[in-house]
């Protein structure tokens, strides 16, 4: 085609003020808003929770609804969730709620495992259980209400969770094979992180009996890990090694099952909202110079997760 010829032409078709997309952040914030994370400690800015709901009261089959614990009081559940909420926003944590829900899923207030974040948008997952089936739709419609980029939904036989993903930073992150995530799942997964341009994507397989990554491993600053022996894969324990990273290992078995004190969250580098309880790692995190800040969730505790099942990352800055 001539220039003369190229005149012409709209900008519709290429012609003189035709402006191409950029990729920036400035474009993304413009467009979507301020979302993405890719960090397990960097400084978080805004949080997904559902409250507790009558879902809960409704229960009959506590163990095919995955519930841990038969005597479960909704009235203090609330007030705990909503203490939880409270402690976010005196941390300067954006909350937002799912909006909607269905009466017969009672583990909804787990918004960790139906959703991962990225630094592009979220990936929506596909619980592995037919007891949470359908739970991610009303998370999916929440974020594109809230304007939340959605880079794919887990589909297909691919089952996954997000709590199976951790990430180290940007460049890196462990993504976990189990119960919970299956191999069709991980591969979609980690196919999207490498399209986003995520480096390493480190495959692990959890052992038997282990319900998610976040059960055996969090991170507490930029170069300290928390870890349990004889439960976390080795390749974990020797990226980290070679990353520079120091180790609190879990030692109290019972303490750590019965309080999820590993199942705290970092709000920003060196200071974590944990569960309250666990008086000696509580100990072990502050001398390794952690703030701890505790919130009671002894009812909610009950449905078999803690602080990081319910909360699901939308914004971290970088560490």
């Amino acid at each position: 085609m001539s220039s003369q010829q190229q005149t012409t032409l709209t900008a519709a078709q290429g012609g003189m003020k035709w402006l191409p997309r950029e990729a920036s952040r400035e474009n993304f914030v413009d467009t979507w808003g301020d979302w993405g994370s890719s960090s397990e400690c960097g400084q978080l800015c805004a949080v997904l929770l559902k409250r507790p709901g009558r879902e809960l009261s409704l229960v009959k089959d506590f163990d095919a609804m995955l519930i841990h614990e038969r005597s479960l009081n909704l009235e203090i559940m609330q007030a705990q969730h909503a203490a939880l909420a409270q402690a976010y926003m005196d941390n300067h944590v954006a909350v937002h709620y799912v909006a909607g829900s269905r009466l017969d899923k009672p583990n909804a207030y787990f918004c960790r495992d139906l959703m991962l974040m990225t630094p592009e948008g979220a990936i929506i997952a596909r619980p592995a259980s037919l007891a949470r089936a359908g739970e991610e739709r009303y998370l999916a419609e929440t974020l594109s209400c809230l304007g939340v980029p959605i880079l794919m939904t887990v589909h297909g036989a691919g089952t996954f969770e997000a709590a199976d993903v951790s990430w180290v930073h940007k460049d890196l992150c462990f993504l976990a094979e189990g119960l919970r995530t299956n191999r069709e799942g991980a591969d979609q997964v980690e196919h999207m992180l490498r399209e986003i341009g995520t480096k390493n994507v480190v495959r692990v397989q959890l052992p038997y009996g282990v319900l998610h990554l976040d059960c055996l491993l969090n991170f507490l600053d930029r170069d300290l890990a928390v870890i349990w022996p004889r439960r976390t894969p080795y390749v974990v324990w020797r990226t980290l090694r070679d990353q520079g990273f120091r180790f609190i290992e879990i030692e109290e078995e019972e303490d750590a099952e019965n309080y999820q004190s590993l199942n705290f969250v970092a709000l920003e580098p060196g200071k974590i909202l944990m569960p309250k309880g666990d008086r000696r790692l509580k100990a072990r995190y502050e001398e390794a110079g952690v703030t701890c800040i505790e919130v009671d969730l002894s009812e909610l505790l009950k449905g078999g997760g803690g602080i990081h099942c319910m909360t699901a990352f939308l914004r971290r800055n970088d560490p």
